[in-house]
């Protein structure tokens, strides 16, 4: 029986060995999905293993780390629709399906629908074999969710992502001009569906995971580096950095911070898990929960990664700021997925749902 967790190491210590030398090339993740392919970590179904191997690729490569979250999630999402599809061995999925970015239109025809329209975002989808997309029908206004070959006629991906961080997600515009459409999972419901808003919250979750997930690798490179290159003050009377208290107590508390940031995030997973698991049993109230913890989860892995991955320079010293080392993609990962949504959002749910026991609306990010 394969012990997926070991494959995931194996695969985390692949992407480690050259993670500074690849980012620096900026080049389409095709090889990095290939490796995901082959080791067949695509293909894990089990939610708990998923959430454990995203946390340890994530830490070697956060570019890696983001694509294999949102390929499970993406297929859980599909899932929350009564519609059946599959799931195909090795392929590797996306989406496009920006929220604020209601770009896209299905004419009905024929037997299915044409989709027209262009995305600014859709990480993964240029090196994907499947694709959810998500697209406003022109007749009657109903958005609905649908699967699309990844290679189809009629979609461009253009190539446009050139941001400080995730430079390795292919996070790029996409187009779609004419595409056939005719696999639909289901359609999105105008008012509040408890059990189909999850997908927005599960991003959320994808994202927590991840932040976390930035802050152990982080913790791992600058700690590699100290225990190997970093010297000691001279004043400091110890002869090793390793040895002097200040390095010392500072490595503790980030340690600290990053389990107890973990614990949260893992049992919004939980949380989630069971959620999705009620199906149509899933109520409005268990739902905010969920979402509240989330949220939650979300507002203190964001301020983990963005401090950790600054206060980490501190402990390599000034010799640890060289390009060749590239401890700076850490932050540079952290600061760009950190905007994804504002974070003081999720801190308002949080903060509203304690003093007043107000449930988060349903939207694109909560």
């Amino acid at each position: 029986m394969t012990n997926w967790l070991d494959v995931a190491r194996d695969v985390a210590a692949t992407l480690r060995s050259d993670a500074a030398d690849r980012d620096r090339a900026n080049q389409p993740p095709a090889k990095e999905v290939e490796l995901l392919r082959h080791s067949g970590l695509l293909d894990v179904a089990d939610w708990d293993l998923q959430q454990r191997i995203g946390r340890i690729v994530g830490a070697a490569d956060a570019n890696v780390g983001h694509l294999l979250g949102y390929h499970y999630l993406q297929i859980w999402r599909s899932g929350l629709f009564d519609a059946p599809f599959s799931a195909r061995p090795g392929q590797f999925w996306a989406g496009v399906s920006n929220p604020l970015d209601a770009a896209l239109e299905l004419t009905p025809a024929g037997d299915g629908y044409v989709l027209n329209g262009r995305k600014t975002f859709a990480t993964g989808a240029a090196v994907a074999d499947r694709l959810v997309v998500s697209a406003t029908r022109t007749d009657n206004g109903e958005k609905l969710t649908f699967l699309l070959d990844g290679k189809a006629d009629g979609i461009t991906y253009l190539d446009d992502w050139d941001n400080i961080g995730q430079r390795l997600t292919a996070s790029g515009g996409v187009s779609f001009e004419d595409v056939h459409v005719t696999e639909v999972l289901g359609v999105q419901p105008a008012g509040e569906d408890p059990r189909i808003s999850l997908a927005a919250i599960g991003f959320q979750l994808v994202l927590a995971q991840l932040y976390v997930a930035i802050a152990e690798g982080a913790l791992q490179e600058a700690a590699d580096y100290t225990r190997t290159k970093t010297r000691p003050w001279f004043v400091s009377g110890v002869e090793a950095a390793t040895e002097d208290p200040y390095i010392v107590v500072a490595y503790g508390e980030m340690m600290s911070q990053t389990k107890a940031a973990g614990l949260l995030v893992d049992e919004a997973s939980r949380q989630l898990r069971d959620a999705s698991e009620l199906g149509r049993k899933l109520t409005a109230a268990k739902r905010a929960e969920v979402a509240v913890t989330i949220s939650a989860a979300k507002v203190v892995s964001t301020k983990l990664v963005n401090e950790i991955t600054s206060r980490i320079f501190e402990q390599v010293g000034a010799r640890g700021t060289a390009a060749k080392h590239g401890v700076d993609r850490f932050w540079r990962n952290a600061r760009t997925l950190t905007l994804h949504d504002p974070v003081v959002y999720k801190a308002r749910e949080v903060g509203e749902h304690f003093l007043t026991g107000a449930r988060p609306a349903h939207t694109g990010y909560s």
